[in-house]
């Protein structure tokens, strides 16, 4: 296939495994993986290199809020952060916690943030970050899962951490704000012998004390990133110094298939959370090259204010973030009047059809690019020559309407935390690819697995599978978890999950889920069964199906109500003569088991986006005559889908 080299034979399957397709490598590692820099064994090394080479440079910045508005940002040079970084680790280092122990981050991305993940990486303590989306009681799990011994938390996420004491205490000694600390929360801290700092407080805390960096080597661990698990509790994925620097050093290669580079002068806009890998490793990609890094405030309403005025020069987006741009734009040139709806259709299409033809972005229309597409490209700060979407699928018509409009090269990219994040990435000028995450980056081996349950077949004309990854930049395992990875590690390849199909120009495509879980376009993962587990406690209800999907950013149900149940309720409540089905197509009832749905939701501290957004009542129970359950009346999911297509249709339509 274009664009891959064949590694590997395909293994016809033996009864007892599987078969598996070739394996791939990117043509352009056919001789080998790119090399990494010398003398670089952790990413302290990337930084206190780029401070040598740029310690002037602006690294770290934030927009002040005076007098109730936001000015310009200020930032701290790379000087200024290692000085920091070197002061938060002496700091951290007094209390008695060295390498190979963990260190909690919670809270927004800020530049505190940034120095006490350096100030890790320095003594090679291990960085833990902590986030409240993985559930209500995730804060408590990872602390003593982790054994968390000082946690850092942005000022109002202070008392978060607070709360979970004294479940945390046999292990939290240590609390640190990246702001102030009240009189309230020392008094209560001090009720449980533990001890709290403001951010000032803790960076002279280690005055009068010296200590020697230690040794920390590639096969070290890094960071500890806690991700939702299908089931249960979240899992903590191990990333070594290895996995990261791999990483970071095999992505310029996207940039230069279309000749570009990073380099100090570049800029990026920190807003997708540090306590995910695909942040984290962009993060970490820009520090290495001595570029700028400047905060978001924290609400996706002024987002767009903050691109226009730090006008960063890549952009990393989720989905959800790019369809609100696309709705923005298309919603603006709808209602500009016939004339300018006019002239932006014919340029849109005079552009699409020269990138069709194969002719790259920057030159397919040069004299529209100026009249009618410079005031999109300003709206996104005016310098942005990379958006990079990833976490979920891009719709195909959001990101060929972006390649066109926005004056850059836009890709999109697949990975998991397992994988340190980017594993696969569509090349910039290859319109083909739209709608696929591309071929695998340069640092990896790929190939599909045969799922024969679902009729998956990794050596069929069109190959489909499992999509399987091996290479340095694979985790280390799941902390405490060994028997998970056995689940996911075999003969050395991780199975993702996730089903994929080649396509002849060597690029992916992301098809399906082998197990019952999958992501909504915001990047959050959803167990549908655990779901449906809770759900179905709700009394009315004898069965219940939950669906959602990449694309979208809430969950749907269709559920059978119990008969007698409904009926009941609707004598109670004035609606009597109808038979079963006019009741469920009745929208009062359907009103009410929404309702029971969201009220059981709130009472088992369900996840903002696991609540259901719309429901179908359906007055015939699922059944096996229809091909929707197994022979053990288990939902065969997909065909369920295929029947229910239209209603699931109708209640996304009704969402919006």
């Amino acid at each position: 296939m274009k664009n891959l080299v064949e590694v590997e034979p395909a293994i016809p399957g033996n009864g007892e495994k599987p078969s598996v397709g070739p394996t791939y490598r990117n043509v352009f590692a056919k001789d080998g993986f790119p090399a990494e820099p010398d003398g670089v064994n952790s990413c302290w090394d990337f930084f206190r290199l780029a401070v040598e080479k740029y310690p002037n440079n602006k690294m770290l910045g934030r927009r002040p809020i005076i007098d109730g508005k936001a000015g310009d940002y200020t930032w701290l040079t790379y000087k200024e952060a290692y000085d920091t970084a070197i002061k938060i680790g002496t700091s951290i280092r007094s209390k008695g916690i060295g390498k190979g122990e963990k260190c909690g981050i919670y809270g927004a991305n800020s530049p505190e943030w940034i120095m006490t993940m350096e100030a890790c990486n320095a003594h090679g303590i291990y960085c833990v970050p902590l986030y409240d989306s993985l559930g209500a009681n995730a804060i408590e799990f990872i602390i003593n899962h982790a054994e968390l011994q000082i946690v850092f938390a942005e000022e109002k996420k202070v008392f978060q951490v607070i709360k979970t004491i004294p479940q945390t205490s046999e292990y939290l000694k240590t609390i640190v704000s990246f702001g102030k600390v009240t009189e309230d929360q020392r008094e209560e801290v001090k009720k449980h012998g533990l001890s709290i700092y403001s951010w000032d407080e803790f960076l002279i805390l280690g005055d009068g004390h010296n200590y020697e960096f230690p040794k920390v080597q590639k096969s070290d661990l890094c960071t500890i990133m806690y991700t939702s698990g299908t089931t249960g509790d979240p899992k903590g994925v191990m990333l070594s110094n290895e996995s990261l620097i791999c990483m970071i050093s095999g992505m310029d290669s996207v940039l230069q298939t279309v000749n570009q580079e990073l380099t100090d002068k570049d800029v990026y806009l920190s807003y997708l959370p540090l306590a995910h890998a695909f942040d984290r490793i962009f993060e970490e990609w820009f520090i290495s090259r001595g570029a700028a890094i400047g905060f978001w405030r924290g609400d996706v309403k002024l987002l767009v204010e903050d691109l226009g005025v730090l006008k960063p020069t890549i952009f990393c987006a989720v989905p959800r973030v790019l369809d609100r741009i696309y709705s923005g734009l298309t919603a603006k040139i709808s209602t500009g009047g016939l004339l300018k709806k006019t002239l932006f259709n014919f340029s849109l299409n005079h552009k699409l059809g020269s990138m069709r033809k194969g002719v790259g972005q920057e030159k397919a229309a040069p004299f529209f690019d100026k009249l009618v597409f410079s005031k999109v490209k300003e709206g996104l700060g005016g310098k942005v020559r990379f958006i990079v979407s990833g976490a979920a699928p891009l719709a195909k018509h959001v990101e060929e309407f972006l390649r066109v409009v926005s004056c850059s090269f836009v890709v999109q990219g697949y990975g998991l935390t397992e994988t340190c994040a980017g594993s696969f990435i569509s090349l910039p000028n290859e319109m083909g690819m739209l709608g696929t995450v591309g071929p695998p980056v340069q640092n990896i081996e790929v190939r599909l697995e045969s799922v024969p349950e679902m009729e998956y077949d990794a050596l069929g004309d069109t190959p489909r599978g499992e999509i399987c990854i091996r290479g340095r930049t694979l985790f280390s395992g799941y902390y405490k978890r060994d028997d998970l990875v056995k689940e996911v590690m075999i003969d050395g390849w991780f199975h993702t999950g996730d089903i994929g199909e080649w396509q002849p120009d060597g690029s992916l495509k992301v098809i399906d889920r082998k197990k019952n879980i999958f992501k909504l376009s915001q990047g959050e993962y959803v167990a549908v069964e655990n779901l449906e587990n809770v759900y179905g406690l709700v009394p009315d209800l004898d069965m219940i199906w939950v669906y959602g999907n990449s694309f979208e950013s809430c969950l749907v149900a269709v559920v059978n109500p119990n008969e007698q149940a409904l009926k009941r309720w609707a004598g109670n409540n004035g609606i009597d003569g109808e038979d079963f089905a006019a009741l469920c197509a009745n929208p009062k009832p359907r009103e009410y088991i929404l309702g029971e749905l969201t009220k059981l939701a709130k009472e088992k501290k369900l996840k903002g986006y696991e609540f259901i957004k719309a429901v179908h009542l359906e007055p015939v129970p699922f059944d096996i005559e229809r091909d929707l359950l197994t022979p053990t009346y288990k939902k065969k999911r997909p065909q369920m889908l295929k029947y229910y297509q239209t209603v699931i249709d109708d209640l996304y339509k009704s969402t919006k």
